[in-house]
């Protein structure tokens, strides 16, 4: 049994094995030359050398003794052992050892244990003092001291030590925030300041990253709550935007339909007036060439009569004698009158522009309406409350207006009218200008422009009734206003300057068109019916700018 103890220390400690021609380092660390030669050549790049139980460094490669009071040993343990020692089986070991680490990728194998030197074997712990990893196997006849401090496997041996002092990292300087020696607290720089243990600080950094852990985690969860209600908000915009994206390709569809029809409509309203405008001139033509033809005639007759020789004949010839010459410049001007006389109506481009603007309109906002977009337009027209009669009662918006049971007492004014009137507030000076007006129950009612320096007071004031505005009116001749207005039994007319213009009466239309062209001096009135149909065109060189001008009494709005 001693025999067994002794040869347990008589170990190689790089190959764990009886010492095979045993040599001694300077630093008194015994080894098997073969295997120690190799230690060395692995060190050689480096330019160091260390003793592998040690770790005492050699600037030169150290040479390599015979310890031949070893040997001795050595061989006497062989030869009076009481029973053959079992000799480890290298290659058998060697081979076992590189099937452990086989399966492993070259970037996988890790940490390598330092003096497994036959082949690669991975560490399990790192010495801190001797610098090296160690097996399992190297492990187990590793110094015990306290002082061979073991870690998880790692090559960073530097940053474990003190720069300054070379001593183990083994306190927390919390003035600084750094990892100190004994050295450091005691002597070096950090003399005085807050220290304690690394595993202090480090549990309470723990803590601290705990707290934050927990801050991150929660902030987290926010944010991926903020994702999904993101992602729904994402889907929904997704679904709307397909929904709308439909409803629009719809829309245009419908109105494409429409457009073609409006535009066939339109095609014929414009064949229809060119019609009508030519049944006159094609009479006229048709009247002219038969005049042509009695005229050609004569003249050939009067030519025969001047070819003649013989005067008698000449003189015989009667059918002219009474043509004086009086006559003959009489029938010059009425050839004139005929060529310079309009040949028949013209086209209404007014009643064609606004059949045009109405009926897109009605496309646009029926569509809208069908498909969900909708957008109700305000007009832009509003009532002068200073210029509105004490019998006229203004809505709040001043859009609309009526007649009120009792008369309103209004501030007196020079604007204000006597009689059953009210002006707007904007005036037209120039350009081109449409709006509409819807009348409830058709009825006692004038709409029309006018001058604001229209009379306020007296018959003179009605609007139609004088020079500075135009209208049309329908009016109950049973009225107190209507005999005012008018001397006239006319239930529907157009009137300005007291000249009235019966029109063809007006049935279930409750909607009407203003267009003004300024420049142009026209001032047309349209029923909103189906179709539109022109009620009356006023022209006149306007001089001053002109109002929207009211007559109520049931109540309409703009």
């Amino acid at each position: 049994m001693a025999s067994a103890d002794l040869s347990e220390e008589l170990n190689c400690s790089i190959c764990l094995s009886i010492y095979t021609a045993p040599v001694i380092l300077r630093c008194g660390h015994n080894f098997c030359r073969a295997c120690i030669a190799k230690v060395l050549d692995s060190q050689e790049q480096s330019g160091v050398y260390t003793c592998p139980e040690c770790r005492e460094q050699f600037k030169k490669r150290p040479g390599l003794q015979r310890n031949w009071k070893l040997h001795s040993i050595v061989e006497h343990v062989q030869q009076f052992k009481e029973r053959p020692v079992p000799q480890r089986n290298m290659q058998l070991d060697s081979t076992a050892k590189h099937l452990q680490t086989s399966h492993l990728k070259p970037d996988q194998h890790g940490i390598l244990c330092t003096y497994c030197i036959h082949s690669p074997v991975l560490a399990a712990k790192s010495c801190l003092m001797c610098e090296a990893s160690l097996c399992d196997d190297h492990l187990r006849v590793h110094s015990k001291s306290d002082e061979h401090v073991l870690t998880a496997p790692t090559t960073s041996f530097n940053n474990r030590k003190c720069p300054v002092h070379n001593k183990f990292l083994e306190y927390y300087c919390s003035e600084d925030n750094t990892c100190i020696c004994v050295s450091c607290s005691l002597a070096g720089e950090h003399r005085g300041h807050q220290v304690e243990m690394l595993t202090e600080a480090s549990e309470k950094k723990k803590n601290k990253l705990r707290n934050v852990l927990e801050t991150l985690t929660l902030k987290r969860e926010q944010s991926e709550i903020k994702v999904q209600n993101l992602q729904k908000d994402r889907k929904s915009l997704d679904e709307k935007s397909a929904d709308i994206t439909e409803r629009v390709t719809s829309m245009f569809k419908d109105m494409r339909e429409q457009l073609e029809v409006l535009e066939k409509q339109v095609l014929s309203e414009i064949s229809r007036q060119k019609e009508q405008a030519l049944c006159p001139i094609a009479d006229l033509i048709q009247n002219l060439k038969k005049e042509k033809d009695e005229l050609t005639r004569k003249i050939n007759h009067i030519e025969e009569v001047c070819s003649v020789t013989d005067p008698l004949t000449v003189l015989q010839e009667q059918e002219y004698d009474n043509f004086s010459d009086a006559e003959t410049k009489n029938y010059e001007d009425t050839q004139t009158d005929i060529k310079t006389a309009p040949a028949g109506g013209d086209l209404d481009e007014d009643l064609i522009s606004v059949t045009l603007h109405r009926r897109l309109a009605d496309i646009v906002t029926g569509v809208k309406v069908k498909k969900g977009f909708h957008l109700q337009e305000a007009p832009d027209l509003f009532l002068n409350v200073n210029t509105a009669a004490n019998y006229i009662e203004l809505s709040s918006d001043l859009k609309t207006a009526s007649y009120p049971i009792v008369e309103i007492q209004r501030p007196v004014s020079s604007e204000r009218f006597e009689f059953w009137q009210v002006l707007s507030t904007r005036s037209f000076a120039s350009g081109q200008h449409y709006w509409e007006v819807e009348t409830c129950e058709a009825k006692d009612c004038i709409i029309g422009m006018s001058y604001s320096s229209i009379e306020r007071k007296g018959k003179q004031s009605i609007i139609g009734k004088n020079s500075k505005s135009w209208c049309v009116q329908w009016c109950d001749p049973k009225t107190y206003h209507y005999r005012i207005a008018t001397k006239y039994n006319k239930r529907f007319s157009a009137a300005h300057d007291s000249v009235e213009i019966p029109l063809k009466p007006i049935f279930s239309c409750q909607r009407f068109a203003i267009f003004l062209d300024y420049e142009a001096g026209r001032l047309s009135f349209y029923e909103l019916g189906d179709p539109i149909r022109c009620l009356h065109t006023f022209t006149a060189s306007f001089t001053e700018p002109l109002h929207a001008a009211f007559w109520v009494n049931p109540k309409w709005s703009l």
